[in-house]
């Protein structure tokens, strides 16, 4: 007579979940033991945010049969034409920041100015985002993302939008939401960097990555329209030239939507960019918004970010809809670019001819 054993259970399944909730607390309670106090309104900033990701991921999956492909018709400040699905997204994020109470000022890709709210007596953030990016592809099911940066004052109870208009570095967190095969959001709060995937049999984001860093010997990626190429400064060319035709081993990969590119940068290494050229000369990407929290998480998982002459986070807004280049990723491929850079600025750089 033959027995059989039933299958465990506990080996089969995470019977000790870290979600993105308890996430928040306990990290709250570290940066108690580490600085002497906390920020309880950063976590229910973070939660809110959580909430606005799943309002959004379930509109994109469904988008297609809520007829939100089409556009809202408008033009958000940027100039891209606005979709439907993009005022939705715009929407949900406003009014979840809004109704925390501990958001003063909100700044989003969306609208022309930053929302700022009142009737609030103890309101110390500013929340910057853009809230769906990548939606010009959404069509054709790529994948797009939300992003996002949070800043905060310690000098007064009520922040303003000079508290928003201040370096990348001086961010207290910041993330951003891939919305693909799986929902996951990246997020630093100065710390490391932690990526939770959305479990959808229970609705929470659970931890999947914990203290996440660029991999020490990245992967040869670069990842740029290089359609542009030939418009592109000559340190970008020949750093192209070079990657392409010195080193060899390179591959190209572009989606095209920030999210999802600099996603694969952090887990594989290699480089992002998004150069300027003669029709856009300080780059396309919205600083604020786009760049600096970018910027933020690739320098909390090792890596670096740079306009070509300064660290993306050191830079000073001037506009709430400023532009910027942007080169970010492995150690190794920026300071290879930068080194181009140093040649370009010496005039020790020729035309390369074409690189593509």
């Amino acid at each position: 007579m033959t027995t059989t054993t039933p299958c465990d259970p506990v080996t089969e399944y995470n019977t000790d979940p870290v979600t993105l909730s308890r996430f928040i607390m306990e990290d709250d309670q570290e940066r108690r033991k580490v600085y002497g106090k906390t920020r309880t309104s950063l976590a229910f900033i973070l939660s809110a945010l959580s909430v606005a990701s799943k309002v959004t991921a379930n509109a994109v999956q469904n988008a297609g049969m809520q007829g939100l492909y089409a556009l809202g018709g408008g033009a958000n400040r940027s100039g891209d034409d606005q979709k439907k699905l993009d005022v939705l997204a715009n929407d949900v994020f406003v009014n979840v920041l809004r109704n925390t109470k501990k958001v003063r000022v909100m700044v989003s890709e969306e609208l022309d100015g930053p929302i700022i709210v009142e009737d609030l007596d103890h309101a110390r953030y500013v929340c910057v985002f853009d809230p769906l990016d990548g939606s010009s592809n959404i069509e054709c099911n790529v994948s797009v993302g939300s992003i996002f940066g949070i800043y905060h004052t310690d000098d007064k109870s009520l922040a303003d939008l000079s508290d928003g208009l201040r370096p990348g570095r001086e961010m207290v967190a910041a993330g951003y939401v891939l919305y693909s095969s799986a929902v996951v959001m990246a997020l630093s709060t100065g710390h490391g960097v932690h990526m939770f995937t959305l479990d959808p049999t229970f609705g929470e984001f659970v931890m999947t990555r914990r203290d996440w860093r660029i991999p020490a010997e990245p992967k040869k990626i670069y990842s740029c329209n290089t359609g542009n190429a030939e418009k592109w400064d000559l340190a970008t060319r020949h750093f192209l030239k070079y990657i392409r035709d010195e080193v060899g081993g390179y591959s190209a990969r572009y989606v095209g939507s920030m999210v999802t590119d600099v996603h694969r940068t952090l887990l594989y290494g290699g480089i992002f960019m998004y150069p300027a050229d003669p029709k856009n000369k300080r780059g396309k990407l919205r600083l604020l918004y786009e760049c600096f929290p970018m910027a933020y998480l690739v320098e909390a998982a090792g890596g670096m970010a740079t306009d070509g002459k300064t660290a993306i986070l050191d830079i000073q807004p001037s506009a709430i809809h400023e532009r910027a280049p942007i080169y970010l990723g492995c150690k190794r491929d920026v300071e290879k670019f930068l080194e181009f850079v140093q040649l370009q600025e010496e005039g020790k750089l020729d035309d390369p001819g074409t690189v593509i």
